[in-house]
């Protein structure tokens, strides 16, 4: 049986890589970002990638460069080197691993987590990081779901934590927004692996919330999440058709 989507990650509006405002010292998928996310009542949704050692630590990009000064990938350092490199415009915090990010949660907040493809072309070269968040999840007991735009990682991710609510990131999937191929974007953007992984929801491009593929699943009482409103006119808009949203740059 498919595990199901947490209901307070559709009750609570989750606050896109946590509550982050760089005016306030609070950088993306910070712990600082993750505590003010959990003080204002937000579920938090944080990034994951994959260090030297096959340690998931909470970060967005492929290269440390626009969060940290420091050029270079994540993948070509070790955790321990990570937690030593400060992030951009905070108060000099490291780069956290899930491990720590999930002590410091320790069930106050849900926790939409985001596995960011590893394969480079949203192929099936994963598997590392989906190990390595599944032996950081083993265990937890606070409200958390797992998701990717890649299928195959939530595959490996419904392999390896069955019971641990998975869902598929959707979009649009513009060509001129991907550094994808054209077949790549055109096949992935009719979600056509949503049964085949053993997803439990989706979370869609905001923009694109009107696609009839995702009223097919609504109907089919699929909960439908979005990524990533902007301004509480955009997400009144947004929740004519999604169950939740996650958000940036304001107070939802």
């Amino acid at each position: 049986m498919t595990p199901m989507l947490p209901a307070a990650l559709l009750g609570q509006p989750v606050a896109h890589r946590g509550f982050h405002d760089i005016a306030a010292g609070r950088p993306e998928n910070s712990r600082a970002a993750i505590r003010a996310a959990i003080d204002a009542g937000y579920g938090v949704e944080i990034d994951l990638q994959l260090t030297r050692d096959g340690q998931a630590v909470v970060f967005h990009d492929y290269d440390m460069g626009r969060l940290t000064g420091r050029a270079g990938p994540i993948r070509q350092i070790s955790a321990a080197e990570a937690a030593e490199v400060a992030l951009l415009h905070g108060d000099g915090e490291g780069i956290p691993t899930l491990a720590e990010i999930l002590d410091l949660a320790a069930g106050r907040a849900p926790l939409l987590i985001e596995l960011k493809d590893q394969d480079g072309g949203m192929g099936p070269d994963v598997g590392p990081l989906e190990q390595a968040t599944a032996d950081a999840l083993a265990g937890y007991r606070g409200a958390v779901a797992v998701m990717s735009f890649n299928p195959h990682s939530i595959a490996a991710m419904a392999r390896l934590a069955p019971d641990l609510p998975r869902g598929l990131v959707t979009s649009a999937y513009d060509p001129a927004e991907w550094p994808l191929s054209l077949a790549t974007c055109e096949r992935l953007r009719d979600i056509p692996d949503y049964d085949r992984v053993g997803a439990s929801f989706i979370s869609h491009e905001v923009e694109d919330l009107s696609r009839p593929r995702v009223a097919e699943l609504k109907a089919r009482s699929v909960p439908v999440l979005c990524w990533t409103v902007r301004s509480a006119e955009q997400e009144a808009e947004a929740r004519r058709i999604a169950d939740n949203i996650t958000f940036e740059g304001y107070a939802a």
